[in-house]
Formats: structure tokens, C-alpha cells, sequence
């Protein structure tokens, strides 16, 4: 069970850095004047960063594999780069407070869509009557934060 702690405390991490992601490259989209620009930085820096994990890691023998992959498994680099583009742009007008609320909200649909149907090799988790309520708690729990 100690594994489990890591990854809640892992994502809890990567949870409260989305927020800080989305103002910190808004910010630096307004001082740039232009909100693709500032996206095409955050993406240097996280490139740069993945690099240096993967030599660190002694991983890159894994992309020996790369050309073997289906192609389809590419498209999670386009939702990123929609959603860094669109928080970059959104943010600034529509507040980080209701952009992510949204973000969690469609994050909250996705992921159950997924674990219910097993997209994707997910494990199948099908949503219950219970799994449903506790959703629909937890969007009802986002719209109120972003009310008071």
C-alpha cells in the first residue's frame, strides 16, 4: 500500500501544478503578446525537461520501440497541445479559477468514460450508481468553490 500513497501524493502534486501551469504561461503569454508564443516556450522547457529525466533515467534505449508504436498513441501530445494553448488563452479572460473548473469537470466525464468502458487499456471500473452520485458530488463541490 505504500506505493498507493506516492501516486495519490504524485498526482495531488500534479493536480496543484495545473493551476499554477495555466497562470504562470497566461502571464507569460500577456508579456509576449501572444498566447501560442508563450505555449511554444512551455514546451521547450518541458521537452528539455523530459530529456534530461530520460538520460538520467538511462531510459532512451526505450525509444528504440518508437517505430513499432501505433500511431494513434500520438495524439496525447495534440490534447496537450490543446489544452496548454487554450488555458494559455482562456485564462486570461475567463479567470484560472473558471478555466480550471471546466478543466476538472471534462476531466471528471473523461476519466469515468474511460474506467467504464476500459478505453485505451484502462481497467474497467464501471460506473455505478455510487460512482455516479459520488461525480456528480465532486462537480457540485467544483461549481461551488467557484461561486463563493
Amino acid at each position: 500500500m505504500p506505493h498507493m500513497t506516492t501516486y495519490a501524493l504524485t498526482m495531488l502534486l500534479a493536480g496543484i501544478g495545473i493551476p499554477i501551469l495555466a497562470a504562470l504561461n497566461a502571464a507569460l503569454g500577456q508579456q509576449l503578446g501572444h498566447p501560442v508564443a508563450a505555449s511554444v516556450i512551455l514546451f521547450t522547457v518541458a521537452l528539455s525537461c523530459a530529456i534530461v529525466v530520460l538520460l538520467l533515467t538511462r531510459s532512451a534505449g526505450a525509444l528504440s520501440s518508437l517505430p513499432g508504436t501505433p500511431k494513434h498513441l500520438f495524439l496525447g501530445g495534440c490534447l496537450v497541445a490543446f489544452y496548454v494553448l487554450s488555458i494559455t488563452y482562456v485564462a486570461p479572460h475567463f479567470g484560472v479559477g473558471n478555466a480550471v473548473f471546466f478543466v476538472l469537470l471534462g476531466q471528471m466525464i473523461s476519466a469515468a468514460a474511460i474506467d467504464h468502458f476500459g478505453l485505451f487499456g484502462a481497467q474497467v471500473s464501471p460506473i455505478t450508481l455510487n460512482r455516479a452520485g459520488g461525480i456528480a458530488l465532486m462537480a457540485t463541490g467544483l461549481f461551488v468553490i467557484q461561486k463563493t
